[in-house]
């Protein structure tokens, strides 16, 4: 666990130039035994807006877009360039009106539905089970499928299981091979809902409990042999009840996680502006993102105190930024601008997940395209990645390495009267010894220093990126889908085992050392 001192000495810290405060990161000597799942760094796919439909998918029959059966060539190459361990399908809050038997065989004959949740607009069911599976083999990424326990029933998501994993004769898998696809695709994740105690049913989670208890009952045999990995739908945000009640009343051998979601919201009823927001908006949204280190602390803790030996994981399947959606898109949407605010977010929040390691197993960044923080958005044959597209394709050398615990000391950010930790860090070692730092300076107007000291590790060769821009506001556009890139970092001194760093303004560094 990070251990964060804050310096509280530095004065009018947020409009000073240059901060000489000691912000101080010591990596621990000792071997860690906590590998950090590559599946942290996992993705969500919702039928909402244009995430699916002119995000992912432009159809069969579209002669203007490279495509392979309906799935954009240019999403897929740039998903894959992040490795992307896992994408969550079909939502979200739609995931708990989805019928799964709608989106099989013919594509002529599957009803229509309407998404009643986001927008109101009705989709024909082109994209379904078939086509969500076999772009998950193109993305070379495992799927993780949401149920429907709202509006769903138990043998509707037992059927749904047989059907993409049993291989022998049974009803579903006859129907699968009807349907063109003789081998099953063996999904290993499968949500049990999704925030049951609001869109997914407005539960109480001693009803969910029992619930889940027999939805998860009739997914698998007695013993699991599918090795199913079950989530159960969990808290929202601080609601350490919701967690305490399903550690306490589901049997560890039926949940191998329990959700949590949490964004990072000014004020859910006046979001502002993704790209035109005020200083003050930046430190209220960076306070929200910096809540997850104590959400996931809490949570942690208590799962601790009903599963000792961690067999349940903590899986933090929507997180991320909100504001109001762009001027003259439709509300129920969700589409926003990403700008360095988001990489902000993105590299803290990555960071309290490598960190808490040993708990958090899986988390899903929300939305992959054209919604809420996306990584890549489509405008007609054009695609963009945004800031946060960056941050994760640097911090993908964490992913399945060796977690490093630090020690560090950060002087503070402050707005006002109140203040949160400038700096946050993580680091590991991958499988080929290379040792990997992150470090996210949050501060808008603080360039940093920042000494690291490196303990037994020995250095040969040093290198370094870094994300940053000139305004902590900018972003990448269609016609100028630049402005925001990853540049060499050359501002690293290594003397010994003592590295020292200058890192910028509103800035993401990823070090490599070898």
């Amino acid at each position: 666990m990070i251990n964060i001192k804050l310096n509280l000495s530095i004065a009018l810290l947020s409009v000073c130039s240059f901060s000489y405060a000691q912000n101080h990161i010591k990596l621990a000597d000792q071997q860690s035994e906590i590998t950090i799942n590559k599946h942290i760094y996992g993705h969500f796919a919702e039928h909402l807006g244009r995430c699916i439909y002119d995000g992912f998918y432009v159809g069969e029959a579209n002669d203007s877009i490279a495509h392979t059966a309906g799935v954009r060539n240019d999403v897929v190459d740039a998903l894959k360039k992040l490795q992307i361990p896992n994408l969550r399908w079909p939502g979200g809050c739609f995931a708990d009106t989805y019928h799964w038997k709608d989106g099989i065989g013919s594509k002529e004959g599957r009803p229509s539905i309407v998404n009643s949740w986001w927008g109101g607009v009705t989709e024909d069911n082109s994209f379904g089970t078939h086509d969500f599976l076999n772009m998950c083999e193109l993305l070379e990424t495992e799927p993780y499928l949401a149920g429907n326990v709202g509006s769903g029933e138990v043998q509707e998501l037992a059927d749904w299981v047989q059907y993409v994993n049993f291989a022998g004769k049974s009803p579903m898998s006859d129907l699968r091979r009807e349907n063109g696809r003789e081998e099953p695709w063996n999904v290993k994740f499968w949500g049990v809902g999704n925030e049951a105690w609001g869109c997914g049913g407005n539960m109480t989670a001693e009803y969910y409990s029992d619930i889940y208890r027999k939805y998860a009952t009739f997914m698998a045999d007695w013993d699991n042999s599918g090795g199913l990995y079950r989530i159960a739908s969990g808290a929202n945000s601080a609601d350490y009840h919701w967690t305490e009640t399903l550690m306490k009343n589901i049997p560890n051998h039926l949940m191998k996680g329990v959700a949590l979601h949490h964004y990072a919201v000014i004020n859910w009823n006046k979001k502002g502006s993704s790209t035109k927001f005020s200083d003050e908006e930046y430190f209220k949204t960076m306070k929200s993102a910096w809540f997850m280190n104590e959400l996931v602390e809490k949570h942690s803790a208590i799962m601790d105190k009903y599963d000792p030996q961690a067999k349940v994981d903590l899986v933090v399947d929507e997180w991320g930024g909100w504001y109001e959606v762009e001027p003259e898109t439709n509300p129920g949407f969700l589409y926003q601008q990403n700008t360095m605010r988001d990489a902000m977010i993105a590299g803290m929040t990555l960071n309290i997940f490598n960190n808490h390691a040993k708990r958090v197993k899986m988390a899903n960044l929300a939305q992959t395209i054209n919604v809420l923080q996306a990584v890549i958005l489509t405008k007609g044959k054009d695609m963009i990645v945004t800031p946060t597209y960056h941050v994760m394709e640097m911090y993908k050398v964490h992913q399945d390495a060796q977690l490093i615990p630090i020690e560090m000391q950060s002087d503070t950010y402050k707005y006002g009267e109140e203040e949160i930790p400038a700096i946050s860090a993580s680091a590991s070692k991958d499988k080929q010894g290379s040792v990997h730092i992150s470090v996210v300076n949050i501060d808008p107007k603080a360039k940093k220093k920042v000494s690291l000291d490196l303990g037994g590790i020995k250095v040969k060769h040093l290198t370094g990126r870094i994300l940053t821009a000139s305004n902590l506001r900018e972003h990448n556009t269609f016609e100028q889908p630049n402005t925001v890139l990853p540049q060499e970092y050359k501002d690293a001194k290594l003397k010994g085992n003592q590295l020292e760093i200058d890192i910028p303004a509103h800035s993401v560094i990823v070090l490599e050392l070898i």
